[in-house]
């Protein structure tokens, strides 16, 4: 089996000498190409196309870790980085993860992690120290959060209410009731539903407000 082809990124040079070290102490792992800054980092990438690319977050020149971290992934879509920095800040986890990364390490990171950690991610995981876990979650959290709210986006608030009745099971008639509407009326929103959310039936409609945890968005009496 061929050795792991490494890209190792950071704008000083004891460290990248350090990594080269480190890196290579491991078998498997082939330190292909060296890069100080952004935009040589995505041109030796090209060159090299290499399996990882272990990038520092913060380096001098016109293009930062994140987007030549962008540029690497669009180009390379195989290759896997690993942004390797100092700084644990919440803001800058977000941003590597929207531009591709799928680790990022702390440099307090023990030697034989770092090697871990570019081995899972060779084969297709992710890794994120741990101090970032958290950050990472609560982004995943609020992105479906987010997703799930514009599901109903153009629905009313009434539409959402009638939505909700009709998961339960309810009939016009009953939905009618419990709302102290028109069954007339209550047929007519049902259509503005079905075509709002472009379903054919009471059941596809059914199925999407589930799906989207219609529950969690029905809005109170009082709203109109």
């Amino acid at each position: 089996m061929s050795n792991l082809r490494i890209l190792i990124v950071d704008d000083h040079a004891i460290v990248r000498a350090g990594l080269k070290t480190l890196i290579e102490s491991e078998n498997s792992l082939e330190v292909v190409a060296e890069a100080d800054n952004g935009v040589d980092a995505v041109k030796q990438a090209l060159a090299h196309k290499p399996d990882v690319v272990v990038m520092d977050i913060r380096m001098p020149g016109s293009l930062s870790g994140i987007e030549a971290c962008e540029q690497i992934v669009n180009a390379l879509p195989q290759t896997k980085v690993i942004i390797l920095t100092s700084y644990a800040e919440d803001d800058l986890v977000k941003e590597a993860v929207r531009a591709g990364a799928v680790g990022y390490v702390l440099k307090r990171v023990g030697s034989r992690q770092l090697i871990d950690d570019i081995l899972v991610v060779a084969q297709g995981n992710a890794v994120v120290d741990p101090s970032m876990t958290r950050t990472l979650l609560e982004e995943v959290r609020q992105a479906a959060e987010i997703q799930e709210a514009s599901a109903f986006a153009e629905l009313t608030p009434q539409e959402i209410r009638i939505l909700a009745l009709m998961v339960e099971g309810l009939t016009n008639r009953e939905i009618a009731q419990k709302l102290f509407l028109g069954e007339g009326t209550v047929r007519n929103y049902v259509g503005n539903i079905l075509s709002k959310l472009n379903v054919s039936n009471r059941a596809e409609a059914a199925v999407f407000a589930v799906k989207h945890h219609i529950e969690r968005h029905v809005p109170p009496e009082e709203d109109t």
